[in-house]
């Protein structure tokens, strides 16, 4: 490979951040390939069982540790993040409203894995065609054992807030990573060395399943967007109530973090939310077949979940509702036996629900409840 001046090297940074911004990213930093510091972390997270069903987080190990191994002759990272929140999407009047089905933010409009992959390898080709020799690069978002979060901070970009997620002092947490790495020595950023959560617990006080058992830990197995969309069994009786009607994914640590008053709207027209699913009747959501789910969720993050994970998180939701509308539905889709035993199994859960005493009373949502909630934007 070409050695390169340390003032060409600066100068190839400063013009790959440029370019990064013209690609649609809002920020870009170097780090680093070395995670060594999460070692002990991640090992205990493991042995807790932590992950769940997620036997992935645990494959590759010292790929984790150690990116170099991900792809030989790696030098550094480049980590990006793309802002994805809608500026026309409701919030609180959604979780509100039993009858509606709440889905994560993220996973309105487009699946972000192609979009962003796409612009880090226009973002390596620039490079390569910048430095006129041939360099070895390769794009990743969310699709190998890399520890994102920690590298991204690593760079620069933020911190590890308390309910796991990256958080920006400028631009809270609503927002996707990327990583590019490339085999050139490029200057590093300055590093994240501190936390600005201060003493505030509203992340882990607001969860509704109580999925936190310390600051910075995440029990996934506990977690409503694990549940919805990782977890293919039957999700535990305990927690159904608890889940109200979030059908995919749960926002509400973010909705309450202070810091994302910072936050800042997207301008990507494919984050945009598609078929309504921002604002859709839980009814309207459960009569859809099999076609008309992978129909409407082509190029979605939702078909992760599957058609019957769908149905079984729309049933719990069901359950939850107090919609006396809702009772003929599930009794109709359970005569009909065409439903899978796990499906079954939850509508017959809702029908208990909806049938019971407690059922006809709506109690307010812990979201609303908290008194931090005047943060959150409608």
């Amino acid at each position: 490979m070409t050695t390169f001046e340390p003032s060409s090297l600066d100068n190839l940074a400063s013009a790959l951040k440029e370019k990064a911004f013209e690609l649609g990213f809002q920020q870009c930093a170097i780090t680093l390939p070395d995670m060594r510091s999460e070692e002990s972390y991640l090992r205990e997270w493991l042995e807790k069982n932590y992950q769940g069903e997620m036997g992935f987080l645990a494959d590759h190990f010292e790929k984790r540790i150690d990116p170099k191994q991900l792809v030989d002759g790696t030098l550094r990272v480049i980590m990006v993040r793309m802002d994805y929140l809608p500026s026309d999407v409701k919030f609180t009047s959604i979780l509100a409203n039993p009858k509606k089905g709440y889905i994560a933010r993220y996973a309105l409009g487009r699946d972000y894995h192609k979009l962003i992959r796409n612009r880090l390898k226009h973002l390596g080709q620039w490079l390569e065609e910048r430095c006129e020799q041939s360099i070895k690069f390769r794009p990743f978002v969310d699709s190998a054992p890399i520890l994102e979060r920690p590298l991204a901070r690593d760079a620069g970009l933020g911190w590890v807030g308390k309910h796991t997620l990256l958080l920006n002092r400028s631009a809270g947490s609503w927002f996707f990573l990327g990583s590019l790495f490339i085999d050139l020595p490029l200057p590093i950023d300055t590093p994240e060395s501190e936390t600005h959560c201060g003493k505030c617990t509203a992340c882990m006080d607001i969860c509704p399943t109580n999925a936190f058992p310390a600051p910075y830990v995440l029990d996934a197995r506990r977690c409503i967007s694990y549940l919805t969309i990782e977890h293919r069994g039957s999700i535990p009786e305990e927690l159904r109530p608890l889940m109200g009607n979030r059908i995919f994914g749960c926002d509400d640590c973010q909705l309450i973090c202070p810091w994302n008053r910072f936050a800042k709207h997207t301008n990507e027209e494919d984050f945009s939310p598609r078929h309504q699913l921002d604002n859709q009747d839980l009814l309207e959501l459960f009569s859809w077949s099999e076609e008309e789910f992978l129909t409407k969720t082509e190029g979605s993050a939702i078909r992760r979940t599957g058609y019957q994970g769908w149905r079984r998180n729309i049933a719990i939701a069901l359950g939850n509702s107090a919609d006396a509308k809702a009772v003929g539905v599930i009794k109709e889709a359970l005569n009909a036996q065409t439903e899978t035993p796990m499906v079954q199994e939850h509508l017959l859960w809702a029908l208990n629900q909806l049938s019971s005493e407690s059922a006809t009373q709506t109690e307010p949502l812990p979201l609303l409840q908290h008194p931090n909630s005047k943060r959150i934007p409608d």
